[in-house]
């Protein structure tokens, strides 16, 4: 059973491309579910950002107010790398334990580690190939401003907390270009699947 790493910028596509692979069978551990699992509120991870950020990055509920702490770390890269710090190892903890249970229950061509920073996170060895979904910036930025109802500059500043597509095309083994429309990306994602 092959371990896919996908990957990609905010607003690539690479949550589309994830829902293929679930379609064409491959199983789907979603890094940002596995985020928000350990961030619950009771949690160490909590308890460390709680710490770390203060009481008011939390809702009224106890819970962490994500879009506030996003904001924050977003616009400020120190705030982002103290957050990696306390997040990734455990994130990467229940990755791997889902990796292995996956395996051993078997079924599956593939697993799909669908995580927005598998680079950044030094987790591409925990990977048998790295999949990248690009797309061009202008599409990126107009769909982010869509999508989360960002000004332009909002837009950019997520954007540019992210590390370069072009650095990114370095680690991928393979490459998926999403700034075409849905049909153009299905036909390289089934490709890909029967290459496996």
């Amino acid at each position: 059973m092959k371990v896919i790493g996908l990957t990609g910028g905010i607003a690539c596509g690479k949550s589309t491309v994830s829902k293929m692979l679930a379609d064409l069978g491959a199983a789907v551990i979603d890094a940002d579910m596995v985020a928000r699992e350990v961030m619950k509120k009771g949690t160490p991870v909590w308890q460390r950002i709680k710490e770390t950020f203060g009481d008011q990055y939390l809702l009224p509920d106890g819970e962490i107010d994500r879009k506030k702490l996003g904001e924050l770390v977003f616009a400020n890269p120190e705030a982002l790398k103290k957050l990696n710090s306390i997040t990734h190892p455990a994130i990467q903890h229940q990755v791997l334990s889902e990796i292995d249970r996956l395996k051993s229950r078997g079924g599956y061509k593939a697993v799909v580690v669908d995580a927005a920073l598998l680079i950044e996170a030094g987790w591409c060895d925990m990977v048998d190939e790295v999949w990248l979904v690009v797309a061009d910036r202008e599409t990126q930025i107009e769909r982010l401003m869509k999508r989360n109802g960002l000004t332009r500059q909002q837009a950019l500043n997520r954007i540019n907390s992210q590390m370069d597509q072009d650095i990114k095309r370095r680690y991928a083994d393979r490459i998926i270009d999403n700034s075409h429309g849905l049909e153009h990306t299905r036909k390289q994602v089934e490709q890909l699947w029967a290459e496996l």
